[in-house]
């Protein structure tokens, strides 16, 4: 299990909170000053965690702003790439002249060792990612020029990428320190790939996540329907079906199966609804995309290891 720091203010007297969480950011970032807008109340809770060395923090806090001086940021021992990705609430950081907002679904980058504010205007629920400056850099990533920009919510690998920040912090108590430095490994990757993304260099890589990305919005949007296939898939999205295959390739299941995943998840979640409890299992599979109850009821048993009366039956009985 990874060793985890965590701080709150649940237990220090009203009086004390706003000094103490101030002094907390100030040694946790490595020097960075706040301002808590002059509100007379406050309360914050900050967890971190290493994925070797990548440092992952989520704070939850009232509203707060935290900036990093030019002589702060020449104090600062270790360079960093800092990404703030909320779960609730909303971010704004500015930097090199720049401002970017983001709420839950995007993630904005900045560079500690330059000047940079971060205000957080409303209580916040937020994800902070620290990744080694240098194993991102390089002379071909114009990193000056990708600070403070808007990444995510939209798709391809920067979605990816912070899908994965938010799982790894989610699963790092689980972890032995050695699945730890690979998730931490692989964050680097991904954040570099949607750095490169964003800086306009498209490599295999971020074009095969970009298919990937549009391929489960057509399965999620044409899932109930009988007739989605691979065939009618391609004439949907204007590529081949070979180039549908090999968005897949790398992952543990086919294209095919990823479709049957999603239908028979969907019809697990039909099933655990209670409001369903009066709608036959036929008329769920249907409306799941299944075309009958027989292939239905087979695939259902080979992922759950019971028929679906069955699920239904124990599921109501919790």
């Amino acid at each position: 299990m990874t060793a985890s720091l965590l701080l709150s203010t649940d237990q220090i007297p009203p009086k004390e909170r706003g000094p103490l969480w101030c002094e907390w950011v100030w040694r946790h970032f490595g020097g960075l000053g706040s301002d808590l807008y002059d509100d007379s109340e406050f309360d914050g809770h900050l967890a971190a965690s290493h994925a070797g060395d990548v440092i992952l923090t989520r704070l939850e806090a009232n509203r707060h702003r935290v900036l990093r001086t030019t002589q702060m940021a020449r104090m600062s021992e270790a360079p960093y790439l800092k990404i703030v990705a909320p779960w609730q609430g909303s971010a704004e950081v500015t930097q090199r002249g720049r401002a970017a907002a983001v709420r839950s679904g995007g993630w904005t980058l900045y560079d500690t060792t330059a000047d940079y504010t971060v205000a957080n205007p409303e209580r916040s629920d937020h994800l902070i990612v620290m990744l080694p400056k240098d194993q991102i850099a390089s002379p071909a990533l114009p990193l000056n020029d990708l600070v403070a920009r808007r990444i995510g919510g939209g798709s391809g690998i920067s979605r990816v990428a912070l899908e994965t920040m938010r799982n790894t912090y989610l699963e790092l108590p689980f972890m032995s320190e050695a699945a730890a430095r690979g998730a931490g490994e692989l964050l680097i990757q991904l954040v570099r790939l949607s750095l490169m993304e964003l800086a306009g260099q498209e490599t295999p890589q971020t074009q095969r996540e970009a298919l990937k990305d549009r391929i489960r919005r057509h399965v999620a949007q044409n899932l109930h329907d009988p007739s989605l296939s691979i065939d009618s898939m391609a004439l949907a999205l204007r590529c081949s079906k070979r180039l549908l295959h090999s968005a897949f390739a790398d992952d543990d299941e086919t294209l095919n199966g990823y479709i049957q995943h999603q239908r028979l998840a969907a019809s697990i979640r039909e099933l655990l609804d209670p409001t369903n409890a009066a709608r036959s299992i036929t008329d769920i599979a249907l409306a799941s995309g299944f075309g009958n109850l027989s292939h239905f009821s087979r695939v259902f048993r080979e992922h759950t290891g019971g028929s679906p009366s069955e699920f239904r039956r124990q599921a109501a009985l919790r």
